[in-house]
């Protein structure tokens, strides 16, 4: 069991590989991926998102996945491809831990919403 965040963020960067920004791009291409912003509602107002990402905050994040909750999102589903992103890179490694943990078996971990844009991967308003 993990005693601070640094153990945390250490076994979650263990158990959710990284993707550079052209595997995401190629993992999108292929279909069935699920791209997931798990920054906040103000992050995602303020620069957008990655065209076609899902928005879930990371703390909404099991009661989204989770099939037996009433706020489940029918896009999580455990047969599908997960693609994770935020700010830097933490947030998503450990949601991606989170998700392994619930039984999602291919889950990555996309890393900095500024690195994805910076590798040309196309942003949408959060109201598109």
């Amino acid at each position: 069991m993990a005693s601070s965040v640094k153990d945390m963020m250490a076994e979650a960067n263990r158990e959710v590989p990284k993707l550079t920004p052209q595997e995401v791009r190629e993992k999108i291409r292929s279909g069935n991926a699920l791209l997931v912003d798990v920054r906040d509602g103000t992050e995602v107002r303020d620069s957008g998102k990655i065209r076609g990402a899902v928005n879930v905050a990371r703390g909404m994040l099991e009661f989204r996945a989770d099939p037996e909750s009433p706020y489940h999102d029918p896009a999580f589903r455990k047969d599908r491809t997960v693609i994770l992103y935020c700010a830097s890179g933490g947030r998503s490694a450990l949601a991606g831990k989170t998700l392994k943990d619930f039984g999602y078996q291919k889950v990555f971990n996309a890393g900095a919403f500024k690195d994805l844009v910076g590798a040309g991967l196309e942003i949408e308003a959060r109201n598109e």
